[in-house]
């Protein structure tokens, strides 16, 4: 993780001026702890990498959906590109304009529809016919125009995990480019409907630009037929994905290698860029810190038993994801074994058959590269509370969660005895 803001100072692990131990005390384990400064970092690299093309950068919202992050991006300049009317909602509360707010997602509802209609969305990314159908229809009712922008999928392999890659022709995802001409032409005759781009996206943790740059060459095309027959053509979506670096082999996609292999045919093109970065921004900008409970060793292997599970953390056994685990106090010794959580599941690991930092019972431990895809994806499985979420900006610390309660467990469910009147 090549990341300045966690640090090791005199054998203890720092978040931005904090040392993480007292993060643990003060606030219990298991804990997340984002850097503002490592997000405004990135982001600000990025735009500036992009600086030519004056992209709309829409932080994908799937990634961290924490409120102090999307106002901590929106105060940068950020627009938002949204999976689902709860993230509209999130977005909007945290202050966002929704004219810079892109909706993604292959099964959007009517209900979706009409609030993101009435909030006055930038654009809707429009993967089917039938979806396309249903706008007008809704917008129709409403008496407004509904902008959209048709998924492209381009049938770009970005070697990439199977569960995260896009842009394949077997992928749900998107139109064929064949089938794409059809349904901007389709769409153009549709009342209170505004055709205004097309989208892409090949999928996610893409550390080689060069994928990007043929999904391009193969958009050329149809972008260019689209502008000159549709007036208020005018966007160029390419999706997010942009990779970092979970292992210590491993380079980020550098944003000024991405801006050179995409520059020409958007130069060419002359469109306005939307990008829509998750992972690459908020990834490493967050540890999972927990708590051993117990350390175990058989026959066969060695377990560090945590207080973290795959409900806080799920992409290890989702995805085979690797990441870093840090000692919070740097340790010289090293053992190999699994890095385990106390739910009951076989799947329940952190790490899997690793060398890990040597650690005793009440040790802390971090998990690094955990901003992205970790609490967004956690769950209250085993009837675990969701854990406690702080952002540190330098030496200021905000508590942006707090951790859940057993009564949090239970409250939107009905007594258990008779249930409710409906």
């Amino acid at each position: 993780m090549d990341n300045s803001v966690f640090a090791y100072r005199e054998g203890r692990l720092y978040a931005e001026d904090v040392p993480v131990e007292e993060l643990a005390q003060r606030f219990g384990t298991p804990l997340y702890v984002y850097s503002a400064t490592h997000l405004r970092q990135r982001y600000r690299a990025l735009a500036a990498a992009l600086a030519e093309f004056q992209p709309l950068i829409c932080y994908s919202v799937k990634a961290n959906s924490n409120a102090a992050i999307l106002r901590l991006l929106a105060a940068e300049g950020a627009g938002f590109d949204i999976v689902s009317g709860g993230e509209l909602f999130r977005v909007l509360r945290a202050g966002a304009d929704p004219a810079r707010v892109v909706f993604a997602g292959v099964g959007k509802t009517r209900a979706e529809i009409e609030y993101a209609l009435r909030q006055g969305i930038l654009f809707f990314t429009v993967e089917s016919e039938p979806e396309a159908h249903r706008i007008a229809e809704i917008a129709g009712r409403l008496g407004v125009s509904a902008r959209i922008a048709f998924r492209v999928n381009p049938d770009v392999d970005p070697h990439t995990h199977t569960h995260i890659t896009t842009g394949k022709k077997e992928n749900k995802f998107g139109l064929d480019l064949e089938r794409a001409a059809a349904a901007c032409a389709m769409a153009t005759e549709l009342p209170h409907v505004e055709v205004v781009g097309l989208h892409m996206h090949i999928g996610s943790q893409i550390l080689d630009p060069q994928p990007y740059a043929r999904a391009l060459d193969k958009l050329r095309p149809l972008c260019q037929t689209l502008q000159a027959r549709i007036p208020a053509f005018r966007y160029l979506d390419l999706g997010g994905g942009l990779g970092i670096d979970y292992r210590p082999d491993q380079r980020p996609l550098d944003f000024q290698a991405f801006a050179a292999a995409v520059a020409p045919t958007l130069r060419t093109l002359g469109l306005r860029v939307v990008l829509e970065p998750g992972r690459c921004l908020v990834g490493n900008a967050g540890l999972l810190v927990c708590r051993v409970e117990y350390v175990k060793t058989n026959a066969a292997k060695h377990f560090v038993i945590v207080d973290a599970a795959m409900n806080d953390l799920i992409r290890p056994v989702l995805y085979q994801a690797h990441h870093e685990i840090l000692p919070v106090r740097a340790a010289a010794q090293r053992v190999r074994g699994d890095l385990v959580g106390p739910i009951c599941e076989s799947g329940d690991f952190l790490a899997a058959d690793r060398e890990l930092p040597e650690a005793q019972e009440g040790d802390l431990l971090a998990v690094a590269g955990a901003g992205a895809y970790g609490f967004s994806m956690a769950s209250n499985y085993n009837s675990r509370p969701r854990a406690a979420e702080v952002l540190v900006d330098g030496a200021t610390v905000r508590l942006v969660r707090r951790r859940e309660t057993w009564e949090d467990l239970v409250r939107g469910e009905a007594e258990a005895e008779g249930g409710s009147d409906v």
